[in-house]
């Protein structure tokens, strides 16, 4: 078995994505001396690194990334009469730098490093309009947030009393006219009303209504008796 940390970078991705084995078939393509011979069961390989990664599927050109795989597993040195154009993969074969993670996290951690920054660009524009557009957006994106992280409806004072943090001071709004407008609610997002509860008639009421009687069973408000039946009328 080939020892990964010996290939190039950019082999090595591609030997954990389509499998060990499928590496062994592909190198031995370069065995079979006959070109055309040597396309037919490149293509055929080509069709079982489809299968191993189904989810190529839905990417556009999927023929020419797998091409261009095999091409890269294969050697370059190898010749194949490819359905798609081929090109060379070994721009690839350095690692790439390591992405440094912040060392200081956000100052509130339900908005994240995110809002800041949209907060910091803010505060630098001068259009006053501009400014006041751009902190109700940021502030429709703080109150969604918070529901996020805390799981419970916020209040209009507590946004407007983060921005204030976050900004310094230098994005403020109205109190009033946000809590009057909904400043801070997602467009489309349900109303402010109060859950009611809508009372039900009792299933012996509608009953009761239904058969036209007043809950005694008969009409004249008397109980009826068992075993007792009413006296037959004579025949006219």
């Amino acid at each position: 078995m080939t020892d990964l940390t010996s290939l190039p970078f950019h082999l090595q991705l591609l030997v954990r994505e389509y499998g060990h084995s499928t590496y062994q078939l592909i190198q031995g393509l370069a065995q079979i001396e006959d070109v055309a011979e040597r396309s037919k069961r490149a293509a055929q390989l080509v069709q079982l690194m489809l299968r191993l990664q189904p989810a190529l599927r839905d990417l556009p050109e999927v023929q020419t990334r797998l091409w261009n795989h095999l091409h890269a597993m294969a050697g370059e040195d190898v010749a194949l009469d490819a359905p798609v154009p081929l090109r060379s993969l070994t721009v690839r074969t350095q690692k790439p730098t390591r992405v440094p993670y912040p060392r200081q996290g956000p100052r509130l951690r339900a908005y994240g490093a995110a809002v800041e920054a949209l907060i910091a660009k803010a505060v630098t524009l001068e259009d006053p309009a501009e400014r006041e557009q751009a902190t109700v957006q940021i502030g429709r994106t703080m109150k969604f947030l918070y529901r996020q992280h805390n799981k419970e409806n916020a209040k209009d004072v507590t946004i407007l009393r983060h921005l204030g943090e976050l900004s310094g001071g230098q994005l403020r709004l109205d109190p009033a006219i946000v809590d009057s407008e909904n400043l801070f609610e997602m467009p489309g997002g349900p109303a402010r009303s109060q859950a009611f509860i809508v009372p039900q008639p009792q299933l012996r009421d509608r009953r009761d209504n239904r058969e036209g009687r007043n809950g005694f069973g008969n009409k004249n408000g008397k109980k009826r008796k068992k075993g007792r039946q009413d006296p037959q009328q004579p025949p006219q």
